[in-house]
This record gives C-alpha cells, sequence and structure tokens, in this order.
C-alpha cells in the first residue's frame, strides 16, 4: 500500500510513539475495505507498540478507531486517510501514542477543562487543504478530552449520508448530531466556541498589555514580514490576527514564489507564524480589529479597538488586513451558502462527483477551477460577464479541450435558485441580446476575485474607490503613523511575494517614522 520511502519515513515517526495504540478497522466486502486493510498492515508492521484488529463492529464501512490500550482515548477515520489527510493520520497515531502536541500550554488546559459530551463528525474530502487543521484539530481535542469523540468522514465514500445530511461543502462539522461549523477551523477557534469564558478572558488579558512601538493588524503574509521585520529593530511589536495565515491558507498550489518551486499554503501558513515566534513578537490570533482610533497627536498613541471590546494602543500601526473572496450580490447566494454555492474547487469539488456544477468567472481562477472541476463532475458551465474570458490562454486552450465544458461569455448571474435545501440552477442574463436564461444545476463555485477588508476603516482614513487603502511608494497611509501593506492596499499585483516585500517595507517605514519622533522633554531633563 504504502511505498518503500514513505514507509521509511513514517516508521521514523513512529518510533517517537510511548504508549502502545491498537488499530481497530471495520471492514465488508468492497474494494475499499481491502484497500484500508492494506494501508493499517502497513502501518501496524512499522512499529512493535502498534496492533492491529479487523474485529471492528462500526456501521460505516470502511472505517478504523485508533485506540490507546488500556484508556478511553480514541480517534476514527471513516475512510482512507491519504492524499492531504494522510498527515492527520500519522499525528493521531503519534498523539493517541502519547507523543505531546504543539500546541500551547494554555489551549491544552482549555481543552482539558472543557464539561460536557462532545461527539463531533467531521465531513471532509481528501482534495480538500481545509480540511485537515480541522480534522487535526478535532483529533488532538478528543485525545485531550475523554469527553470529546471525533471521527473524520470522507464524503465521497459515504455518499448517501452526506446527500441525507446535505453535506454541500467541506469541511462541515456536526456537533451531538446537529450542524456546527463549516470551513477550515483551528483548536484555538473551536476551543473558544465552546468556552463560553474564553472571549472575556481574552479581553482581559489584552487590555492589561502596555503600548507597542508596532502594533500589526493583520496575520497574512504582510504581516508576518511587517513583524518579524519590527522585531529584528529590537522595538516592541504585536500582531492581532483574525485568522493568522489569513488567504494563504485557502490557497492551493503555490509555484511563484521564488526560491520555492512548490508548496501549498497551509504549509506556508504555518511558516510563517513559526518564523514570527522565533522573535520576540506578542500575537493575538482570533483577534478581529472594529474601530482604528488616530492618535490626537503626532506621536501620540494609535489605538485599535477589537471586537472583544478590549483595546491596544501603539506608537505605530500597520494595517495588513488582506482581502477576501467576492460575492455574487445576487438573490439565493447567502441563502444557498454552503448548500451548493462555494468558493472552493479543491475542498468541495469531490462532493458534486457526477453533477452539473456552474463556475463564474473566467480570470485564471475560474478557469483554472472549471478545468479541475471537469475530471469530477458531470458538467460544468462557465459564466464570464466580458465579452470574453481574461485567463491566460495556455489555460483557456486547455479549457477549450474538455468534451464537458460549456463557457458563455457576456453572462450577467442573477439569480442562484434552489428548493429551500440545496441549489437547483441559476439565473443569467445575456448582456448581448437581454435575454434571461435559466441553467439547471445543483453547485455553483464563485470565483470573481476579491474584496479589501476595509469596511471597518471607512471614515477613518483615504480608501480608493474600491476600497483599498491608499498608500505612498513608502506605505504610509493618510494618517501620520498608520502604514498598510499587501492586499488590503492600492499597490497592484495581488501576490504573496509582493506582499511579504510591501510588508517588510511598511515595517522599516514605521521604524524611520519612530526614531524622527521628538524626544518627549520629560525625557530631556531626566
Amino acid at each position: 500500500m504504502l511505498d518503500a520511502d514513505l514507509k521509511s519515513q513514517l516508521q521514523a515517526y513512529l518510533e517517537k510513539v510511548v504508549h502502545p495504540i491498537e488499530l481497530v478497522a471495520s471492514l465488508d466486502e468492497s474494494a475499499k475495505s481491502q484497500e484500508l486493510l492494506g494501508l493499517l498492515q502497513d502501518v501496524a508492521s512499522l512499529s512493535d507498540k502498534i496492533s492491529l484488529s479487523p474485529d471492528g463492529t462500526d456501521a460505516r464501512k470502511p472505517s478504523f478507531a485508533i485506540n490507546r490500550l488500556g484508556t478511553d482515548v480514541s480517534v476514527s477515520f471513516a475512510g482512507i486517510p491519504l492524499g492531504h489527510e494522510f498527515t492527520s493520520l500519522v499525528l493521531a497515531l503519534l498523539q493517541v501514542g502519547g507523543h505531546p502536541s504543539k500546541a500551547t500550554q494554555e489551549v491544552i488546559e482549555q481543552v482539558r477543562n472543557l464539561d460536557g459530551e462532545y461527539r463531533f463528525e467531521t465531513f471532509m474530502s481528501l482534495s480538500c487543504h481545509s480540511c485537515p487543521d480541522t480534522v487535526q484539530a478535532l483529533n488532538l481535542m478528543s485525545v485531550l478530552n475523554p469527553n470529546i469523540k471525533h471521527v473524520a468522514i470522507d464524503g465521497s465514500l459515504f455518499q448517501d449520508e452526506v446527500n441525507e445530511r446535505q453535506v454541500m461543502a467541506v469541511p462541515t462539522v456536526f456537533l451531538n448530531g446537529e450542524p456546527f461549523d463549516t470551513g477550515r477551523m483551528s483548536i484555538e477557534q473551536i476551543a473558544a466556541r465552546l468556552d463560553s469564558g474564553a472571549g472575556d478572558r481574552a479581553a482581559e488579558r489584552i487590555k492589561s498589555k502596555p503600548a507597542f512601538d508596532v502594533l500589526v493588524i493583520g496575520g497574512g503574509p504582510a504581516g508576518a514580514a511587517a513583524a518579524i521585520y519590527a522585531a529584528r529593530k529590537g522595538i516592541r511589536t504585536g500582531v492581532a490576527a483574525e485568522r493568522f495565515g489569513g488567504q494563504v491558507l485557502d490557497t492551493m498550489a503555490i509555484e511563484n514564489f521564488i526560491s520555492v518551486t512548490y508548496t501549498e499554503g497551509p504549509k506556508l501558513a504555518a511558516a510563517l507564524e513559526q518564523h514570527v515566534h522565533e522573535y520576540d513578537v506578542d500575537v493575538m490570533n482570533l483577534q478581529r480589529a472594529e474601530q482604528l482610533i488616530p492618535a490626537d497627536e503626532p506621536g501620540g498613541l494609535h489605538e485599535v479597538r477589537l471586537a472583544n471590546g478590549a483595546t491596544l494602543k501603539s506608537k505605530t500601526v500597520i494595517l495588513s488586513t488582506g482581502a477576501r473572496w467576492r460575492n455574487m450580490n445576487v438573490p439565493g447566494e447567502q441563502e444557498y451558502r454552503n448548500k451548493g454555492v462555494t468558493y472552493c474547487p479543491h475542498c468541495d469539488g469531490p462532493l458534486f462527483k457526477g453533477k452539473r456544477v456552474a463556475v463564474i468567472g473566467g480570470g485564471n481562477s475560474g478557469v483554472e477551477a472549471a478545468i479541475d472541476l471537469a475530471g469530477i463532475v458531470g458538467h460544468v458551465t462557465l459564466l464570464e460577464f466580458d465579452s470574453k474570458l481574461r485567463a491566460d490562454e495556455v489555460l483557456q486552450r486547455k479549457l477549450r479541450s474538455l468534451p464537458n465544458v460549456d463557457v458563455i461569455v457576456s453572462a450577467q448571474t442573477t439569480e442562484v435558485q434552489g428548493d429551500g435545501r440545496k441549489v437547483s440552477g441559476l439565473v443569467y442574463t445575456d448582456r448581448s441580446s437581454g435575454d434571461c436564461r435559466q441553467v439547471a444545476l445543483e453547485g455553483v463555485f464563485v470565483q470573481i476575485g476579491l474584496l479589501p477588508n476595509t469596511e471597518w476603516l471607512k471614515g477613518t482614513l483615504k480608501l480608493s474607490p474600491r476600497g483599498e487603502i491608499e498608500v505612498d511608494a513608502r506605505g504610509e497611509t493618510s494618517l501620520p503613523g498608520v502604514f498598510a501593506a499587501g492586499d488590503v492596499t492600492t499597490v497592484p499585483y495581488k501576490q504573496i511575494v509582493i506582499a511579504m516585500g510591501e510588508g517588510s517595507k511598511a515595517s522599516l517605514s514605521a521604524f524611520d517614522y519612530l526614531i524622527r519622533l521628538p524626544i518627549p522633554e520629560d525625557a530631556l531633563a531626566a
């Protein structure tokens, strides 16, 4: 099942297993069950601390549990955790086997102290790059707290259950049989949802923090670079991020990050966070900024008010809040979000196997999505507002070669239709003729660009007509002491490598601003 190189790597990892564990497989006569059995046999053969029993009685087949012998510590998978979920399997083996996680002690204690019974089910797909974070977070929580149970379910192998429970996006998480949430989630986010007092405690900690020299708002590539450059100057640096990693977490293949021929968004995001933590940076994750209060006078303290009510103060601020997927803003889009309307073809494509779907957008993202989906779904209709596609010609040639793709240009999507539970079609206007037309389908993948996250800044500093923060060549905004970097600004070409450079530049500009501030008279007297 596993090739020799992978076995060798896995065997090295499994040397870290401390406690004996048992793999309990629930199988039937299907080919997938035999495939899972082969995988588990390979795993068990690599460590004398791992045993295998094929006598499981779980209703989902194929599935298996990883149990720590003599305890109730257990992690379960329904399916064959390969692809993006192979790392989830390795981590589950290590953690059930007693190897410590990299979670902070604060989060570990928070999870251990959760009261109540929590039975989580995560529907995922092996091609989903957002799913492993959620699966791994819930797996770890089930290891830390015996009142928490979790099973990760490969939706492509359990289509009847997917249809019955109306799962139309991954990851989708159920708690005690009821919908809990969809999308990528960290252990900190999930624990905060379950721990009703977490927000208040975080707010109290933040309120007590002294003023920063540089406060970075946002934890994507621009924010991480800004924080590192500031910390290297030896000045007091803080980062407040709603989601450390930002939009990079939702990026699949990255092939144009200079000197790195290929990587993936979650891997790069983890490296960014690790690099920031190498320095003396106060990282405040899961914190959404809601208001910027400029300093009363040059050299004074700016304030940033957070959603939890706490306020941070700093001599300079670097805004790097990034951007998010643009919505179509048509009737039915929000009603059927995650019920057929989705924004991630890599994640959710396998749930639409053999079905008819639409892709909205004819740029590179839209055409790439249509190409990817064509190999999974029954038929793809690509709709582009403009009179021609805007994607690179090499992508257009590939798209035109696919027999199950139709391209419609000059098409303005006006409505997403459904039966109250899921998408059943969409309506568009032919901009050439003015005719209104309908397409019957079961999924809509929206790929029409990004919007800057600047709503909270309106009326505070100068924004472009597109809502981007206007900056000069030094990253300075219209407010003295406030800088900005990355996709949230007017700098053209929204690229990771550009965002990192702009974040570094904004940080250097902030430091230059700080050293040129007049020295307070009381300091001179001292």
